[in-house]
């Protein structure tokens, strides 16, 4: 630990520098909670990870983390530590980006969060075509069904859909997702189609987030708009997870009631059809969010606009495609 010395009955701390380095590393292993993943992270020893933070300790003269053979665990102070120092590092970051920004190119890496089955489905090939313009900026996506904490966690930008609940954040509205009834042609083929919103009370259905099996959801008339029907769905398999629940609708487990961008292309390949369509769920506004207090960079700023202009079939419906035929249409041929 750091030496100290005595002034007037009080405990002054010898100054003691401060290694950059060391605060960073101390962030990773903060963040990971595993020397080995920091130390891969930064790209460095395992050994030289763990005596940058026991510098870093002796330095402040406070231990930072507890320390057993099978486990990492922030101390009070050290979780403490790590909210300030992440705060005060992305500042710095910022401020050395804002400067780097006065040049001509965009450089850099920018971070990006998403929910995992959005991300999974249209982010690669938005982010490849972003590289393709600008390959000197990286992109860095963390795709997770939790909310992220963009400040704490150090990202730039984040496609959220639903409330908004930081009123800190700085919010671009790309789309409203309505969610549309689906079911493979094995399982069409297998139970028949519902003809009207009553019949599926009949029919296997595949929820997302209904832990209770049941879920009440407003239905538009897509051909009488703002009229609503109030539909009780109960189902016989349900997830926390949209991939999860696409995945089941493929395989031929049910119906299922899914944003219209996550199976557009899949009906349009004859992978899954239309059941129902004259009706829609409203779903939730989709926004990239970013946070206010942090400088804009360029390379941010950048692939915002990209993202707006390339995430339109966020915002397709049905209706703003060709006309094709759906199971309904098959039932009654």
């Amino acid at each position: 630990m750091a030496r100290h010395r005595a002034q007037c009955g009080s405990i002054v701390l010898v100054d003691t520098p401060v290694s950059f380095e060391g605060v960073t590393t101390f962030l990773a292993v903060a963040e990971t909670l595993s020397f080995t993943k920091a130390a891969t992270r930064l790209g460095i020893a395992k050994s030289a990870a763990s005596r940058r933070v026991a510098d870093l300790e002796d330095a402040l003269g406070v231990r930072l983390l507890h320390r057993t053979t099978r486990k990492l665990h922030l101390t009070d102070a050290g979780a403490e530590y790590a909210a300030q120092a992440r705060r005060a590092v992305g500042v710095l970051n910022d401020a050395n980006e804002a400067v780097r920004d006065r040049g001509d190119a965009a450089r850099g890496r920018v971070r990006i969060t998403a929910p995992a089955d959005l991300g999974a489905t249209y982010l690669p090939s938005v982010l490849q075509s972003f590289r393709r313009k600008y390959p000197e900026i990286s992109i860095d996506a963390v795709l997770a069904s939790r909310r992220v904490d963009l400040v704490a966690e150090g990202i730039d930008l984040a496609l959220r859909f639903g409330a908004l609940e930081d009123s800190s954040l700085v919010a671009r509205k790309i789309a409203t997702a309505s969610s549309y009834f689906v079911a493979s042609p094995a399982y069409v083929a297998r139970r028949g189609v519902p003809a009207t919103l009553a019949d599926l009370a009949a029919h296997d259905v595949v929820l997302f987030r209904a832990p209770r099996g049941t879920l009440r959801v407003e239905l538009e008339s897509c051909d009488r708009r703002g009229q609503t029907e109030a539909v009780e769905l109960r189902a016989m398999l349900t997830g926390d997870d949209l991939s999860f629940v696409h995945r089941a609708a493929l395989d031929g487990a049910g119906l299922a009631l899914l944003p219209w961008f996550l199976v557009a292309p899949y009906v349009e390949s004859g992978r899954l059809v239309q059941v129902l369509p004259r009706y829609r769920a409203r779903g939730a506004d989709g926004h990239l969010v970013y946070p206010s207090s942090r400088l804009l960079s360029k390379r941010v700023a950048l692939l915002i606009e990209h993202l707006l202009a390339e995430l339109k079939a966020l915002r397709a419906e049905p209706s703003d495609r060709a006309p094709r035929a759906n199971a309904n249409a098959k039932a009654k041929s």
